[in-house]
């Protein structure tokens, strides 16, 4: 008797985080087969720069709003070799720095070369850098480039704030080292609001960061001001208060408060014990007022009411008078 012949299980698709450079974004590969893969493994991986070695930084499916798949597999894990190999060409990549910018220098460019970056195996060469201008012409720079190098050489253009994550130093804040360079992966994008949410003042050397644009910091505590700001009422708000009643002069959100003029003396009121009077009022004003279950009661309930009375009655004084005729 044969054996019947059953299909093998799928395997359940591991997905895993890649990243590139120490404090970058993370992107996602499939790791399928790769069980005894660890944070910190270096992996070989094809990308549209080139195949690229990266090393683990997560697991798991992307968050939501990103990129859900088809993810690209993991070529294999790297090893004790293309370390080696990775090693010797990052130590190429200032002197690669150097050179360019030497060459944008004697070709009158406006522009910086930022970072060079060779991939793990030395093929491709790229220089980051950032202009002054919109597009400028780098045609003659990139074959000046190509003529020097044997890899495969590429110019990419980085904003303000790629350019100061990668130069690094101190923060405008105070910060021995700037966010971007330390822990942030990605830029989020920051607006005015957020400052006037916080009521942060809006002078440009108190909001903007070292690369010319506003803060990232902006965005850290907003949403919680966002939520403690609808729980609390507006400047100039009538409210009653422990202490009578007053007007709000001022917000203190992160404390659920608000600073209360009463009288000629400011109080801090927590929003517990802040009574909204104008709402407050408009609630007497309603329940004094007639309504249609009173005698007397003129309102539209009440004129509903009372029509309904009439039909009702009329049906019964015509069902009297047609049994009298009968």
């Amino acid at each position: 008797m044969d054996t019947p012949i059953t299909a093998a299980p799928a395997r359940e698709q591991m997905v895993v985080g890649v990243r590139f450079m120490p404090v970058g974004k993370v992107y996602h590969f499939d790791a399928t087969g790769y069980a005894d893969l660890r944070k910190g493994d270096w992996v070989i991986v094809s990308t549209a720069r080139g195949r690229q070695m990266g090393e683990i930084a997560s697991f798991g499916l992307p968050r939501h709003g990103e990129a859900d798949g088809p993810f690209k597999p993991i070529e294999r894990l790297a090893t004790n070799r293309d370390l080696a190999i990775r090693h010797y060409w990052s130590q190429k990549e200032i002197e690669a720095m150097v050179i360019a910018r030497e060459k944008a220098s004697t070709l009158s460019l406006p522009i910086k070369i930022v970072k060079a970056e060779y991939t793990f195996d030395g093929s491709r060469l790229s220089f980051q850098y950032s202009a002054e201008e919109e597009k400028p012409n780098l045609g003659s720079l990139l074959d000046d480039l190509q003529r020097s190098f044997k890899a495969r050489v590429e110019l990419r253009l980085i904003g303000p704030r790629d350019t100061a994550k990668i130069i690094g130093g101190g923060g405008a804040c105070g910060l021995d080292t700037r966010c971007c360079s330390m822990f942030l992966t990605e830029f989020s994008p920051i607006s005015i609001k957020m400052a006037k949410e916080q009521g942060i003042s809006l002078n440009p050397t108190e909001i903007t960061g070292m690369c010319g644009r506003l803060r990232c910091c902006l965005i850290y505590e907003y949403e919680q001001y966002v939520e403690a700001r609808k729980q609390l009422p507006k400047r100039g708000k009538e409210v009653g208060t422990p202490h009578g009643p007053g007007k709000v002069v001022d917000l203190l959100p992160l404390k659920e408060s608000a600073l209360v003029l009463v009288g000629e003396v400011t109080h801090v009121v927590h929003r517990n014990d802040l009574q909204p009077l104008a709402e407050l009022q408009a609630l007497e004003n309603k329940a004094a007022s007639p309504c249609g279950l009173n005698p007397g009661c003129s309102c539209k309930h009440a004129k509903k009411r009372k029509g309904q009375q009439g039909a009702s009655g009329h049906g019964h004084a015509g069902g009297e008078h047609d049994d009298a005729a009968h």
